[in-house]
């Protein structure tokens, strides 16, 4: 039953993978986008940081439902 439970941990913890490429792939796109228009500099940082900041809890929530599995159950 243990090994299950790790199983579980480790898959939880696999949120960080999608949210790092995300956040990659979104910072590509708003580099691309800053030198298409830099006067549009500000609100493409506005939408990055936000949207880096969703994936980011994303990721966080992925973590602590892992944790939580390998240690609570």
């Amino acid at each position: 039953m243990n090994s299950l439970i790790a199983i579980g941990a480790g898959i939880a913890a696999l949120s960080g993978i999608g949210a790092g490429v995300g956040i990659g792939i979104a910072t590509g796109k708003a580099a691309e986008a800053t030198a298409r228009q830099p006067e549009a500099a500000g609100a493409i940082s506005k939408a990055l940081l936000l949207g880096a900041a969703l994936a980011e809890a994303t990721a966080i929530y992925g973590f602590v439902i892992g944790l939580l599995i390998l240690f609570v159950l």
